[in-house]
């Protein structure tokens, strides 16, 4: 995975998360925040600082180096719009990895979400090689399945209190995506 930016749809670009993203991450964060809050675990004050961020994007990073995650981030030039993620990549015969994602309130509706997720998709498969991607969302976010369908995921069940978001345990559709 190179640090190169890609484009993917209306002047939005996608690239791995820098060290020196710290800041616009906490940009991007404060701005979102009551638009995130409900499909998000409930965070610290300490979150939506640029010293809290620095220690989430360490965390990122670290993921990355160990080859478990890859974070990227969606620019429009300097600021961060958006966060997609592939996490608990695992190896051997499962070759699967979780997909997450959010992009700016201000980007929605225009097709942002799904590039990024065709971008992910692909690279998943492309350059790690891997079989499986899944995906999991709140049963009422029908924007985000929308993304997911249109990309090609396939709906697999109802995960029982899956997730802790906004505060409460609450269910998740499941979605998978095989790549070969």
């Amino acid at each position: 995975m190179t640090g190169k930016s890609t484009p993917l749809a209306g002047g939005v670009r996608i690239r791995i998360l820098r060290a020196s993203d710290a800041e616009a991450m906490c940009a991007a964060y404060v701005r979102n925040r009551e638009h995130l809050a409900p499909w998000e675990p409930l965070r610290a004050e300490e979150f939506f600082t640029a010293d809290g961020q620095m220690v989430s994007v360490q965390s990122k990073l670290a993921l990355f180096i160990a080859g478990s995650d890859i974070p990227w981030v969606l620019t429009d030039s300097e600021a961060i719009v958006g966060l997609m993620t592939l996490s608990g990549i695992v190896r051997g015969p499962f070759l699967s990895a979780h997909l997450g994602y959010w992009v700016d309130k201000d980007y929605n509706g225009r097709g942002i979400g799904t590039a990024a997720v065709v971008f992910a998709v692909e690279a998943a498969r492309d350059e790690l090689g891997l079989h499986r991607l899944q995906a999991a969302t709140l049963q009422h976010n029908a924007a985000s399945q929308k993304i997911l369908k249109r990309s090609g995921f396939t709906e697999i069940g109802v995960a029982p209190a899956y997730l802790n978001i906004a505060g409460d345990w609450q269910d998740h559709l499941l979605f998978q995506r095989i790549l070969f």
